[in-house]
């Protein structure tokens, strides 16, 4: 699979784009800020409905515009498919396939698909159990998209019962003695007691729907995890030149019994594990009601990343964790390869910079046989030679996408490059 062209209206820098793109390696060279990572981003954006710089669509809409357009023509099997988003701060998100609308946006997951790897991913191993949990949800919906609507389900549920949850609250504070006698019912309003009753009657359901569809995407998230560890220890040793044992354990919040099993590797049914959410939610009933959260489930799960015996977070070295950064992006990329029979699109962005040149090769090598893989760099000099000399450089100034000029070790070949150049990508 590789995307043939992108067409962007009024998204983040640029009124308007248009770049034509090609199997193999395409390097977008520019200094910071001119405008080549909106470029990867808008088709990061296409494959993920989301951006890997910013958590909301604002930012994505040129400022003064009331709307962003992120098109793309992506061909698969000889076979060509446009793609169409547009993005609308404070409204719902349009989308097209071909010339048609779908019915929500999601319903396009799974035409385009990529592995992003940018600086921003140094949080993963780095930052906090959001990042790691974000990283397996999105890699699930690129693998599988009906993923996507078990995901929105299940953020939805936790948004009613954390509500639920701290209306809840005061009754029970009530109840252990804070603030009692601070209200006396009215005539017709129920007492304390029916209130508490109420709510717990009214929590139990969404006790039951949340165990219900977390218990789902638990066992997708376990699963996911399974396939990509041995994957993950084979692209670290690769990209750091090592045998480090890198590994990735799920730590669970379900009770301790639950958690261990799953620390170990553990794939339960899909109805095991929503047994084991409701009995660890009746554990902490107490906690839950009185601090007002929603303290089991898969939003309070982590994935905790080790090399050898000690886990990386706090331990791992700059370099360390870059590799095994790169290493979680690229088991990604072999995962997705292996299952759909197709590569998705590769996008490096502004990473080679950040590596010694040791890894620099490594990586290229590593990349050498995908489909497309696209580049961003400040500074051509950083990407390895054998990707630059394989496939398409061009420049980025000021939202302009131009022909890169030829450098002297590429003086032979000026002619056929500006051919190609001006064939494929000039704006």
């Amino acid at each position: 699979m590789h995307v043939r062209h992108l067409t962007l209206k009024d998204f983040r820098s640029y009124p308007s784009a248009e770049l034509a793109l090609t199997p193999g390696v395409t390097t977008l060279v520019g200094r910071n800020g001119q405008g080549k990572t909106n470029l990867v981003e808008a088709i990061g954006y296409l494959a993920t409905l989301g951006s890997h710089r910013v958590a909301t669509d604002q930012p994505l809409v040129r400022f003064g515009a009331a709307q962003a357009i992120v098109r793309g023509a992506v061909v698969r099997d000889d076979r060509e498919m446009m793609v169409e988003l547009e993005i609308t701060p404070g409204r719902a998100n349009r989308a097209r396939l071909g010339k048609a609308p779908v019915a929500r946006p999601r319903d396009v997951l799974g035409t385009v698909r990529t592995v992003l790897f940018a600086p921003e991913d140094l949080a993963l191993v780095k930052g906090d159990p959001s990042e790691r949990r974000r990283f397996l949800d999105d890699l699930l919906v690129q693998r599988q998209p009906r993923w996507a609507g078990v995901r929105s389900d299940y953020d939805k549920i936790l948004k009613q019962r954390g509500a639920l949850l701290k209306q809840a609250a005061p009754l029970f504070r009530t109840r252990s003695g804070k603030g009692a006698g601070r209200h006396t019912p009215r005539a017709g309003e129920p007492t304390t007691a029916e209130a508490r009753e109420s709510a717990l009657h009214t929590l139990d359901v969404w006790d039951t729907h949340l165990a219900t569809v977390g218990a789902q995407l638990l066992y997708a998230r376990l699963r996911l995890l399974r396939d990509l560890v041995p994957d993950l220890a084979e692209c670290y040793d690769a990209v750091a030149e090592t045998d480090a044992n890198a590994r990735a354990t799920y730590k669970s919040s379900l009770h301790e019994d639950a958690a261990k099993r799953l620390a170990e590797g553990e794939v339960p049914e899909i109805e095991e594990l929503r047994v084991a959410i409701l009995e660890s939610i009746e554990r902490v009933r107490d906690q839950e009601v009185e601090r007002g959260v929603c303290l089991v489930g898969p939003h309070r799960d982590d994935v905790v990343l080790s090399l050898g015996d000690l886990p990386a977070k706090g331990y791992a070295s700059h370099g360390e964790s870059w590799s095994f950064a790169l290493g979680l992006k690229l088991a990604a990329y072999r995962l997705l390869r292996r299952d759909l029979g197709d590569d998705p699109v590769l996008i490096l962005d502004d990473v080679f910079a950040e590596l010694d040149t040791g890894r620099r090769d490594r990586l290229a090598e590593l990349v050498a046989d995908c489909e497309q893989v696209l580049i961003t760099a400040a500074v051509g000099a950083d990407v390895p030679t054998r990707l630059r000399e394989s496939g398409h450089t061009y420049a980025v100034e000021l939202g302009h996408v131009s022909a890169h000029p030829p450098s002297a070790a590429a003086a032979t070949d000026a002619v056929e490059s500006e051919s190609e150049s001006a064939e494929s990508g000039d704006e």
